[in-house]
């Protein structure tokens, strides 16, 4: 899985930077989307794959308490930077559908480039907090992290100190930035479905839609494993049930979103063809 992650994510890179179709405002985003999806499943699988994969299997799978840190901040910037960037891609797809003569000169490259560098400066910032906040706490309950990976809810449980503060953080963050891009992201859909029901034209209908539903389907994968895993009360936590939600979000969902972006989309599979077919026409030579 991990390899399908990288492999189909810098193919999209690639193929989007080789095709001048595809140097659209659109795909500037979703390369956005297909880094973030490498980095983040290298912030975790790698190392799950070498403790799985250690020759030494009487001792326990370990991470250093710096390594720990890392990687949760990390991990957390990266998924807030997903959230931003798919809410900027809603709203992009909102002024493709709804405003579509005025596209051109409202998402310019400025604009873009805003969005783009706010999106990530606002979440990295927003996990230097997180991480400060929670490698400060007192760890005397136990070093045995429940978890596949370093995350904030399995490393409360493991403080003896009261996480009352740590929680609330998380839930003040999470409204502003996953629950906010949420909400941006249905109102720009309630927005474009309002304007493909008004189309009359059923072929009309079918293409404005199909230029969302991928987004959509990603959007949908993305919030609902993140929303399970953060916004919940303390007393329904359930460590080997987060355990595989947190697995969907961050292995899964980066594997899947080149592939729901690119199988329906003709520029993007001709350019592969057309790729392929002179690789095999050079190496025939």
């Amino acid at each position: 899985m991990y390899f399908i992650t990288l492999s189909a994510n810098f193919l999209l890179i690639i193929v989007v930077r080789i095709n001048p179709k595809l140097h659209t405002p659109m795909y500037f985003f979703l390369m956005n989307l297909s880094f973030i999806d490498i980095c983040l499943s290298t912030t975790v699988i790698p190392k799950i794959l070498e403790n799985t994969l250690a020759k030494d299997r009487s001792h326990d799978q370990v991470i250093s308490f710096l390594g720990c840190a890392t990687q949760m901040y990390f991990h957390l910037a990266l998924g807030a930077t997903e959230c931003l960037i798919l809410a900027v891609m809603a709203y992009d797809r909102y002024i493709a559908v709804c405003k579509p003569l005025q596209y051109n000169a409202i998402v310019d490259k400025k604009l873009c480039l805003s969005m783009a560098s706010g999106s990530w400066t606002v979440s990295f910032l927003n996990s230097v907090i997180h991480a400060v906040f929670t490698f400060q706490l007192p760890y005397c309950k136990s070093n045995h992290v429940n978890h596949f990976f370093c995350e904030m809810p399995p490393l409360f449980r493991l403080s003896c100190a009261d996480t009352w503060f740590n929680e609330i953080a998380v839930y003040i963050s999470g409204g502003l930035i996953a629950l906010c891009s949420f909400l941006l992201t249905l109102l720009s859909y309630v927005h474009i479905i309002s304007a493909i029901l008004n189309i009359h034209c059923s072929k009309g209908r079918q293409k404005a839609f199909s230029t969302c539903s991928s987004h959509l389907v990603a959007v949908s994968l993305y919030y609902g494993t993140i929303m399970f895993m953060y916004f919940r009360p303390r007393s329904i936590y359930s460590p080997n049930r987060d355990s595989i939600v947190s697995i969907l979000y961050t292995v899964v969902t980066p594997m899947l979103n080149p592939i729901i972006y690119s199988v329906r989309n003709k520029d993007f599979t001709e350019t592969i063809k057309k790729t392929i077919s002179s690789i095999s026409f050079s190496r025939s030579m």
